[in-house]
């Protein structure tokens, strides 16, 4: 079993920044990939991003490509996804996803890569 927390969220300007932390406890955290995903109202969750489990592999929506980045502090058993020149468009609520099976980076890319996820945490971008 692997429980997960994201926290960061919150209501920003477009053009801000803010950074999500996912924790994450019941395994060992340095043993399996991550990722990140998002859903607005209305629409499916779409993936975001993903980092393995060493940390030396991560890859991103073409959306969110040069503007987030997602990394991972084994020691504090905590993945990262820091956003930047936030757009309206990604208003949403957040999600982080373990992939605790060992899934290859194709399968991380949907939300049948992930074996548990968290809560999610509201990201708000106003113009």
């Amino acid at each position: 079993q692997v429980q997960l927390v994201e926290s960061g969220g919150g209501a920003v300007q477009a053009g801000g920044s803010l950074r999500l932390s996912c924790a994450a406890s019941g395994r060992t955290f340095g043993s399996y990939a991550m990722g990140w995903f998002r859903q607005a109202p209305g629409k499916e969750r779409e993936f975001v991003a993903a980092i393995g489990w060493s940390a030396g592999s991560t890859f991103y929506a073409d959306s969110v490509q040069g503007r987030f980045t997602i990394s991972r502090y084994n020691a504090k058993n905590t993945v990262y996804l820091q956003m930047d020149s936030l757009k309206p468009e990604d208003t949403a609520v957040y999600y982080c996803a373990a992939d605790v099976a060992g899934r290859g980076q194709a399968s991380r890319r949907g939300s049948r890569g992930y074996d548990y996820w968290g809560q999610g945490t509201q990201v708000t971008v106003s113009s």
